[in-house]
């Protein structure tokens, strides 16, 4: 079902393309503009009893969408390395992982998609360094290392998810 709260997630896929334009000005609003649908979203869908398994789905990829693109564009103008950016996409790796494991496991189609406390810390860090990237600030390594703690801590909150669910069902 489409809803304002689907809506508002939808959005970051232009703002991602606003990464394409040299202006600071504008990736900063783009960043500060996802930030809030981000934000608004899910409060919104909570709110409004509004939510929906479109909405657990389309919430999180329009958020890696964002991230992807202005990571790729960051990357293309060189603004930080390789190595970095594979960092702050370990949590996509685990969640890679973890859908592999659902499929494997006959577990993928009664998993209830929702999102995860590391999941929110991930990407609520990710705007932060991104919107440090754009000012061209010196993104210290142990944040980027924070990133790869965080992705851990996502694939063991994943796992508890199916645990306490199987438990629940059995």
């Amino acid at each position: 079902m489409f809803n304002l709260s689907n809506g508002l997630s939808l959005l970051r896929a232009p703002l991602a393309l606003l990464f394409l334009s040299h202006s600071m000005a504008l990736r900063l609003a783009a960043i500060v503009l996802a930030m809030c649908t981000d934000a608004l979203d899910g409060f919104l869908a909570r709110r409004t009893r509004t939510t929906t398994q479109l909405g657990a789905v389309l919430d999180p990829a329009m958020d890696k969408l964002f991230v992807f693109i202005a990571l790729g564009v960051l990357l293309y103008e060189n603004q930080f390395e390789s190595w970095q950016a594979a960092a702050m996409i370990t949590r996509d790796g685990f969640l890679c992982i973890f859908a592999l494991y659902l499929k494997l496991s006959g577990k993928w189609q009664a998993y209830q998609f929702r999102s995860i406390r590391w999941g929110k810390a991930t990407t609520a860090l990710q705007f932060l360094v991104l919107i440090g990237l754009t000012i061209k600030l010196a993104i210290p390594t142990f944040v980027y290392a924070i990133f790869i703690v965080f992705g851990l801590l996502a694939f063991v909150e994943l796992f508890q998810l199916v645990k306490k669910k199987s438990s629940k069902t059995a």
